[in-house]
């Protein structure tokens, strides 16, 4: 039955911009922050909260609260979670409704190196034989819902847990040292094992790419892992090394085309320490049932077989 609005005095009267302010302050966890969230001053959040407290005719705050932190009342905490997650519903309704995509559009969540690195240069590939869909990518480092990126499906690094989805094992990986062959040459030292140690190590801050992860496995003396600049993503360690700044522990999926054009070496030869499902398909709800998102995940899984890590040089 469809809601009579007239009918309703509090939806008529609700005060959604103090609700959001409200919303801000109660996610955030202080009233600073969430004013420079919603980019608005400091005592406009706090008079519009002092407008909501009097709209309802309760406080939202316990009294002599400090200015560092926040305390609620339990019916400020109840008015906080269900104004949060409406006005979340609302946001990913409103941008579902906006970018009125069609029934061929599909969009990935990924990682920006694995975009970048593996996703990106396959693309035309699929264009190719599957030019009916419009496949988009979005990145993000963070790790969040699929539908709350916008997104069809996702590719993630490592096993989860996620928020929401399912996942599946996609690829697997292995870790191995590279570095500009005119680099590792200036530490003159054939020996690898002595030469890693005179080495400036490049770090990738994802723990899975840990250079902790190799030395385990091939122990060198002299190495101080806590020294060598630190990057965010394993696109950033590559460009890192391949610019002669030292040597990365790289991804092999992420590292084959700088192996194929030369840019990079393995100073090791064959060693490497294997990364076991390194890679997950998530997907979400019935997003997975619409045949374009079918035929791309199928794709990505065809993809993924015909590039399997012991295949890189």
């Amino acid at each position: 039955m469809r809601r009579n609005w007239c009918e309703s005095e509090t939806m008529q009267k609700l005060p959604l911009t103090a609700l959001r302010a409200f919303s801000a302050v109660y996610e955030t966890g202080g009233v600073r922050i969430a004013a420079r969230s919603l980019e608005v001053t400091h005592s406009s959040i706090s008079r519009q909260i002092r407008e909501l407290e009097s709209w309802l005719g309760v406080a939202l705050f316990e009294s002599g609260r400090g200015k560092s932190a926040i305390s609620l009342t339990p019916q400020g905490r109840a008015l906080g979670q269900a104004a949060s997650a409406g006005l979340a519903e609302l946001e990913r309704a409103v941008g579902a409704v906006r970018e009125l995509r069609a029934p061929n559009s599909v969009i990935v969540a990924t990682t920006a190196s694995f975009a970048a690195r593996w996703l990106l240069p396959r693309l035309a590939s699929f264009v190719q034989s599957q030019p009916w869909i419009e496949l988009s990518i979005a990145t993000d480092q963070s790790v969040r819902g699929i539908a709350e990126q916008g997104a069809d499906l996702a590719v993630r690094m490592g096993a989860g847990p996620w928020p929401q989805g399912s996942g599946q094992p996609l690829m697997n990986d292995a870790l191995f040292p590279v570095a500009t062959r005119r680099y590792w040459q200036s530490l003159r030292e054939r020996n690898p094992l002595r030469a890693i140690a005179r080495a400036r190590l490049l770090h990738d801050r994802d723990p899975a790419a840990a250079w902790e992860r190799w030395f385990d496995v091939h122990p060198a003396r002299g190495v101080d892992l806590r020294v060598g600049p630190r990057f965010t993503s394993s696109d950033l360690v590559l460009q890192a090394a391949a610019q002669g700044l030292g040597v990365a522990l790289a991804r092999a999926r992420f590292a084959a085309g700088d192996l194929v054009a030369g840019t990079l070496m393995r100073p090791f030869g064959a060693e490497r320490v294997e990364i076991p499902q390194a890679y997950w398909l998530v997907t979400e709800g019935e997003s997975a049932s619409r045949p374009a998102v079918a035929k791309v995940i199928e794709w990505l899984i065809t993809a993924s077989t015909g590039s399997a890590a012991t295949t890189v040089p």
